[in-house]
């Protein structure tokens, strides 16, 4: 008789964010990268954010957008191609594809995200409402730019959305210096801020009484306990959003109702938390002009112009390759 070899099981491969996730539970105090707050749940509960009525920057940003679009397009290139960082469903990319398609016969978009399902969605909208845009989706974050490479000058960089503030301002610096890196001189990048205002506009946008917010923050431990083997109740932690006016940001995090001790199986570890230990899962730092156009000249563009809502609550900002 012929023994059989008993094969051996091959583990499963860790998910990405492991890494992330194991660096940022081991520091004092605990962190986590609000990129890890982006899966195909996480976005669609952002989704949901920039829709409520205390959540005012999807649509201040909007609102300039729709107000200036024709004088933004007027000062890009002719037959330009688009690229987009962090582009989500592209709901407000939408109004500038559409001015942009008033100046010429077709427009090749390439919108990056770290979420396949919204980038997915924004392609059967933009193909079905816009058929002269042609979507070329990339799954990734901001660490490989080399897509905006595919596709020849002149070139416009969507960084709109605000999405700049939950970074560090070196770390924005050196972003835009990459983004520029891949551009050629004369390419253009049109970058979206929100700035500085009355705290309880801010303090009611980040904690909204819908609970959408907290629920968005939460995702991120039931994302860890399915991609990870998580133990994390996540009733166990409530929400906590504040503004920071020495930092000038908003944070958000995840805050233990008790003290407790929380086991990741894929991370061969167990967590410890005291009562009212806090994660710190996103930074959203607010802007004023002189700062936001002072970023642009240390990530080598060039202002070229700024516009703002009637209340001064958002900027958008046209800057060049230097």
């Amino acid at each position: 008789m012929i023994a059989l070899k008993q094969l051996k099981q091959v583990p499963a491969p860790l998910s990405p964010i492991a890494g992330d996730v194991l660096e940022g539970l081991s520091r004092t105090p605990k962190m986590l990268s609000p990129k890890l707050l982006y899966d195909a749940q996480g976005s669609a509960l952002f989704e949901q954010i920039t829709r409520l009525p205390e959540y005012y920057p999807t649509r201040t940003e909007a609102g300039i957008l729709t107000t200036h679009a024709e004088e933004i397009c007027s000062r890009l290139g002719q037959e330009i191609s688009v690229s987009e960082l962090g582009a989500g469903t592209a709901t407000k990319t939408r109004i500038l594809l559409r001015s942009l398609l008033q100046r010429q016969p077709s427009v090749d978009y390439f919108p990056l995200d770290v979420s396949d399902a919204a980038l997915q969605l924004a392609k059967d909208e933009l193909e079905r409402e816009l058929m002269a845009v042609n979507v070329h989706p990339h799954v990734g974050d901001f660490e490989d730019l080399t897509f905006i490479e595919h596709h020849p000058p002149p070139r416009l960089v969507l960084y709109i959305g605000s999405s700049i503030g939950n970074l560090e301002h070196r770390e924005a610096i050196s972003l835009l210096q990459n983004i520029a890196r891949h551009l050629s001189s004369g390419d253009q990048l049109l970058l979206g801020v929100d700035l500085v205002k009355d705290s309880n506009v801010l303090h009611a946008a980040y904690n909204d009484s819908a609970g959408i917010t907290a629920s968005f923050n939460k995702n991120l431990l039931v994302r860890i306990n399915r991609e990870l083997g998580g133990h994390f109740e996540p009733d166990a932690f409530s929400h906590v959003s504040f503004w920071n006016e020495t930092a000038s940001r908003m944070e958000l995090h995840l805050e233990s109702t008790c003290r407790q001790s929380v086991r990741v199986d894929a991370l061969d570890t167990t967590l410890r938390f005291y009562q009212g230990e806090r994660i710190h899962t996103e930074n959203s730092y607010k802007y004023t002009i002189e700062c936001l156009e002072d970023l642009l000249q240390r990530g080598g563009f060039n202002v070229e112009h700024t516009w703002t809502d009637s209340n001064c609550w958002f900027a958008v900002s046209l800057g060049v390759v230097i």
